[in-house]
């Protein structure tokens, strides 16, 4: 089943995202070779493609899993949980209805 993962930042978070991101992206490159992973991405703080120093708010993933224990599991050991980058993390099913 699909779960979508929401990562809310804590507030200035862009440094600690760049430290992070690579082994953040490693993970989800694992999640897409396996077929698993639908979407993911931030959220920049501001009405921007590339929002600069203003950085993001928050990230989505959502992404195929056994069940939603497993789901919170991986989200529990996501690096930018470990880092600090998120002040909260919510994993919920998702159901895909279009496209």
């Amino acid at each position: 089943m699909w779960y979508a993962i929401t990562g809310i930042d804590v507030e200035n978070s862009l440094d600690k995202r760049k430290t992070v991101r690579p082994a953040h992206v490693t993970r989800l490159q694992k999640l897409l070779e396996e077929g698993r992973l639908l979407l993911a991405g931030p959220f920049p703080a501001i009405d921007a493609e590339d929002p600069g120093p203003a950085g993001f708010s928050g990230s989505l993933i959502i992404a195929e899993f056994d069940d939603l224990a497993a789901a919170k599991d991986w989200a529990d050991h996501d690096p930018y949980r470990a880092a600090g980058v998120y002040r909260e993390v919510t994993v919920r099913p998702f159901r895909q209805t279009l496209p």
